[in-house]
């Protein structure tokens, strides 16, 4: 597939998309989109990946279509991944689940000061039944105190699920993030969504510490 043009409900800061880690995600969320291109191969590493040039003067989200830290994916495809995009000066954002595992590959070149490491917490509470094999809100957020101390963080909150306002903000507080995106399911998977209300109350609350970024999938709750 090689370097991807941004598209659809992608963050609005990011132009490209690159993947190396595809198939089956570990995590195996319900509502997760690759879902309705039907089943998926078992995951793997696409060698072919590897020759793609990235450029230069991109903001390249690197994994959006499988979580390339999630639990088993081997050491190896990760350190590849992140070698190649340390060749080219661009902008790069991982996102996780497992922000934990962030940590072991914080001293690669390609995590500087244009990288951003971003975990998802849709909600402080645990769906099991939706959130399949990923870790919990709050492993995740104390993940992120500790990555946060070496590198920029960011939180997305999709899609957002029914919360608990002042518990969810103090998991996204814990992760010291300086953006935060807010986007809703666009999938029709019947998630426990909140209100107007509270989704603008959390809105107001997290303005107060960080940069809010909504998607536009959030206007069908707005």
């Amino acid at each position: 597939m090689g370097l991807n043009i941004r598209k659809g409900n992608m963050y609005k800061f990011v132009t490209h998309t690159w993947n190396t880690v595809k198939g089956e995600c570990q995590h195996d969320c319900s509502y997760c989109y690759m879902k309705r291109f039907g089943e998926q191969n078992p995951v793997r590493f696409d060698e072919n990946e590897i020759k793609t040039v990235l450029g230069k003067a991109k903001f390249i989200f690197v994994g959006s279509s499988n979580d390339m830290f999630a639990f088993g994916i081997p050491e190896e495809w990760i350190l590849r991944t992140l070698d190649h995009c340390a060749q080219f000066e661009n902008k790069y954002l991982f996102q996780t689940k497992n922000p934990r595992k962030f940590l072991e590959f914080i001293s690669s070149p390609a995590i500087n000061e244009r990288t951003g490491l971003c975990t998802t917490i849709e909600t402080n509470r645990w769906y099991p039944e939706i959130m399949g094999n990923s870790p919990k809100p709050l492993e995740r957020a104390l993940a992120m105190i500790e990555v946060s101390k070496s590198i920029k963080t960011l939180v997305t909150i999709e899609p957002i699920m029914d919360f608990d306002l002042s518990e969810l903000v103090e998991l996204i507080r814990m992760c010291n993030p300086v953006q935060v995106n807010i986007g809703a399911d666009s999938g029709n998977n019947n998630l426990p969504e909140p209100t107007k209300e509270k989704v603008l109350a959390l809105i107001e609350e997290l303005k107060l510490f960080t940069k809010v970024e909504l998607k536009e999938n959030i206007f069908r709750i707005l």
